[in-house]
C-alpha cells in the first residue's frame, strides 16, 4: 500500500484526525496545568509568552525536521517568501497564541476550548467578505447563529441572571479565534506555492522565536524544571508538531472538507479534558447546552461547506 492509499483510507482518515483533535482539545488542561507546575502566575504576561514561545520555537523546528526526512525542500526561498513566512509567523502564531495564552489564565478550560471553537464561524463570515464564490448560505447562516447563540449561553451565570464575560480572559479567547481565522486566509494562498508541512514548521518556528524574544524583553522567564513540568512541556510540543504534521498529511491526500468535518470533536474533547485534569464541571445545564449548540452550529457549517466544495477552517491549539 503506497502514502496515498494508506491515507485516504477511510479507518486511517477517521482515526488520525479524531487522533489529531484529541490533542488539540488537550492542550487546554495542558497549558492550564503547565502554568502550575512552572509557576507561571495569572498576572505574569512575559512569563506566558515565553512558555509559548519555547514550546512552538521548538514545535517548528521538530516539523522541518520531519519535511525534511521526507526529502521536502527547505531552502530556496526567496525573499518575498520569507517575508510571507515571517508575516504568517507573527499573525498567526505569535500573536494569536499571546493571546489565547493570557485569555486561558483568566478563564475555564472548559469555557476556554468552547470560546475558542467560533474560529469556525468567523471563517465563514470573513470568507463571505472577501470571496465571491463563497458567500453565506441559509445552511451557514443558520450554523453560525446556532454556534454563537451557543458562546453566549456559556457565559451566563447558574440563574441567568448575570453576564459573565471577561475581556482579559473571555474576550482574548475570542480575539485568538478571530486572528486565526484571518491568518487561515492568507495563509491558504501560500500553502498554493509551498508545501504546507514546511510553511507550518517554519510559521511555528518564526512566531515562537517572537514570542519568546517578547517574553524575556519584557522580564519573562520559564523557571522550575522539574520532572513534571518538563514533561508537560514536552507532551505540548510533541503534541503541536505531531497533530499539526498528521493534520497537513491528511489535507495533502484528501479534500479539506472531509477532513474539517471532525472540527466538532475539538471543544467536545478540550471540555472533557478539562473536566477530568482541572476538576471543571462540564455537566453544568449551560456548560453542556453551549457544547451542544457549538458542535452542532459547526456541523451544520462543515456540512454546507462540504456541499459546496469549500475547505473549512479548523480551531487548533
Amino acid at each position: 500500500m503506497n502514502s496515498q492509499d494508506f491515507f485516504t483510507n477511510r479507518k486511517i482518515v477517521v482515526s488520525l484526525a479524531v487522533l489529531c483533535c484529541l490533542l488539540w482539545g488537550s492542550a487546554f488542561p495542558a497549558i492550564k496545568n503547565g502554568y502550575a507546575l512552572f509557576e507561571i502566575a495569572a498576572h505574569d504576561i512575559p512569563g506566558k509568552l515565553v512558555f509559548a514561545g519555547v514550546r512552538f520555537f521548538i514545535s517548528g523546528l521538530l516539523l522541518l525536521l520531519i519535511a525534511a526526512a521526507m526529502n521536502k525542500p527547505l531552502g530556496g526561498l526567496s525573499v518575498k517568501n520569507l517575508g510571507e513566512l515571517g508575516l504568517l509567523g507573527l499573525t498567526q502564531t505569535a500573536l494569536q497564541y499571546a493571546f489565547f495564552y493570557i485569555g486561558l489564565a483568566y478563564t475555564t478550560g472548559v469555557k476556554g476550548s468552547i470560546l475558542n471553537a467560533t474560529s469556525t464561524f468567523f471563517s465563514v463570515l470573513l470568507a463571505h467578505v472577501i470571496y465571491r464564490n463563497d458567500r453565506l448560505s441559509t445552511g451557514r447562516t443558520l450554523g453560525c447563529l446556532i454556534g454563537f447563540a451557543g458562546v453566549v449561553i456559556i457565559n451566563f451565570s447558574k440563574d441567568l441572571r448575570d453576564f459573565d464575560f471577561t475581556l482579559l480572559g473571555d474576550g482574548s479567547i475570542v480575539m485568538t479565534s478571530f486572528i486565526f481565522s484571518a491568518a487561515s486566509i492568507y495563509g491558504k494562498r501560500l500553502s498554493q506555492k509551498m508545501d504546507s508541512i514546511v510553511m507550518t514548521g517554519y510559521q511555528l518556528s518564526i512566531g515562537g522565536l517572537a514570542l519568546t524574544v517578547a517574553g524575556y524583553a519584557t522580564g519573562g522567564e520559564l523557571t522550575n524544571f522539574t520532572a513534571a513540568s518538563t514533561s508537560m512541556l514536552v507532551y505540548l510540543i510533541l503534541c503541536s508538531s505531531a497533530a499539526f504534521g498528521l493534520w497537513s498529511i491528511l489535507l495533502k491526500y484528501n479534500r479539506v472538507s472531509v477532513v474539517a468535518v471532525f472540527n466538532f470533536l475539538i471543544p467536545v474533547f478540550g471540555s472533557m479534558l478539562s473536566a477530568i485534569f482541572l476538576n471543571e464541571n462540564i455537566l453544568e445545564w449551560k456548560n453542556a447546552l453551549a457544547l451542544i449548540f457549538v458542535c452542532y452550529g459547526i456541523w451544520l457549517v462543515t456540512q454546507e461547506k462540504e456541499k459546496a466544495g469549500v475547505p473549512a477552517a479548523s480551531s487548533k491549539t
